[in-house]
């Protein structure tokens, strides 16, 4: 039987990285910052996401297998992350401009990983393995961590740059960032699967320079919500 004890070192292993990701994250979001509340909303509800997603995961294994399992499993996360962004938060009158749907993806991202870092810390601690649990919370917090805040970031960019135009526009964008959410995240599986040392610094290479990328894309959506915000105080 697992510990109270134990359970309580994975749940500060997984949640504790995943809020310093998200404090860093939201300083990029500092002149409007979304309220605390659907900030935490978005976090648990990416954390509830789990629970669902393990026995989906589980089912569709009895059905595919190989490269095709690889593929399923990156979607069904992808999908449920995202569809409980949408359920929960992205719909909310308080996100106003741009940049709110990348931070509220991320931050169901990173609700995401806490809970699926915490269950990854289970068996290593609960078995007296605390140096494999370091290795596998410092793993986590720079390569599997990134990569769902990646991926879904992916689609808050896309639904970003499609929050001034038409209904059909955004649809056909969110769905363009999904299908590139889900590739990105089966080329990081199929890469961790090859699970030797240059595919390893490959990918961590991979999303950091992904990560660079949506830093500077941030960017731009900022300026795109200025642009518009001046145009608006002209007419």
């Amino acid at each position: 039987m697992i510990s109270g004890e134990t359970i309580l070192y994975a749940l500060l292993g997984g949640i504790l990285p995943a809020l310093l990701w998200l404090w860093f994250w939201r300083r990029e979001d500092k002149l409007h910052p979304e309220p605390r509340r659907l900030i935490l909303l978005a976090f648990i509800m990416g954390m509830i996401a789990i629970p669902f997603v393990i026995p989906i995961e589980r089912f569709t294994a009895t059905i595919f297998s190989g490269g095709l399992l690889i593929l399923v499993w990156a979607s069904i996360e992808e999908l449920l992350k995202y569809a409980f962004a949408y359920f929960s938060v992205l719909r909310n009158k308080e996100m106003n401009e741009p940049i709110d749907e990348v931070i509220y993806m991320i931050t169901v991202a990173l609700g995401f990983a806490a809970l699926e870092n915490t269950l990854f810390l289970i068996e290593p601690l609960s078995d007296g393995r605390f140096v494999e649990s370091v290795v596998t919370g410092n793993f986590r917090f720079f390569g599997a961590t990134l990569l769902h805040t990646l991926s879904s970031a992916t689609i808050g960019v896309f639904m970003a740059f499609a929050f001034y135009k038409s209904k059909s526009k955004k649809m056909l964008y969110t769905g363009i960032g999904i299908i590139l959410a889900v590739l990105l995240h089966t080329l990081f599986n199929f890469s961790i699967i090859n699970n030797n040392e240059t595919s390893t610094l490959l990918v961590f290479a991979f999303v950091w320079a992904g990560i660079i990328i949506l830093l500077l894309i941030l960017e731009k959506i900022k300026s795109i919500t200025n642009r518009c915000i001046s145009f608006l105080k002209r007419k």
